[in-house]
């Protein structure tokens, strides 16, 4: 009787993506190659419940993430949490993805993150259900390692537990794992973007062109 293969780890990149930009790409980019993922899909935020209300609204802000990947056969978008009324959260996200008609029960998913974004982790709605439904890998630079000392202590007691260095067992199992990666710094953030385009100056080369052009095409985060 032949087996089956096992199910390829998919990574799952949320964000508002406020505006979308290089190292968020060079994120999900490498984030495949060191992990082993099958790919990234993408799930841009429709209303974030911890951050501040975006810029643009969601549906603009799913086409700029549209523009961004295009022509990227490992990255894929989901629109879900833009065509979902009510506040974005990542657990009912996760839960979503893992019915029957989604991916399932078995398939290892991967939630990605930055380590700053993984050190507030502890505030999430129902976050201690995230471990349940997928891995989540922490992007940081070179030469960082996390420092459990430095996390919210029920964080830290999680990390203890789940920290994985052996990045080959996000593939065995469907959830559970925290494992970290090393990414190309980029010193490159949304806020700073808009503070340019907000007064003028040029953003060039810190996001897409075709992002940057649908951003002056239809003036997002100008002033006026």
């Amino acid at each position: 009787m032949r087996s089956e293969t096992p199910p390829e780890a998919l990574g799952i990149f949320g964000g508002t993506f406020d505006p979308v930009h290089f190292g968020h790409l060079r994120l999900a980019e490498e984030a495949v190659d060191v992990l082993g993922l099958r790919g990234v899909r993408w799930i841009p935020a429709g209303r974030p419940a911890l951050r501040d209300t975006p810029r643009v609204g969601p549906r603009q802000r799913l086409d700029m993430v549209r523009l961004a990947i295009a022509g990227n056969p490992r990255f894929e978008l989901d629109s879900s949490e833009v065509d979902t009324p009510g506040m974005s959260y990542t657990v009912p996200t996760l839960e979503r993805l893992r019915q029957p008609d989604a991916f399932g029960a078995k398939r290892p998913l991967v939630l990605l993150v930055g380590n700053d974004t993984f050190a507030a982790m502890a505030g999430w709605h129902r976050w201690e259900r995230l471990f349940e439904l997928a891995h989540v890998a922490v992007a940081h630079r070179p030469g960082y390692s996390i420092d459990p000392e430095s996390l919210p202590p029920e964080l830290a007691a999680v990390f203890r537990r789940r920290s994985c260095r052996d990045i080959g067992r996000l593939a065995g199992a469907p959830a559970g794992c925290i494992a970290s990666f090393v990414m190309t710094p980029l010193d490159i953030s949304a806020t700073r973007i808009r503070s340019l385009l907000s007064t003028g100056a040029s953003p060039r080369y810190l996001l897409p062109q075709s992002v940057l052009a649908h951003i002056h095409e239809h003036r997002f985060y100008t002033e006026n």
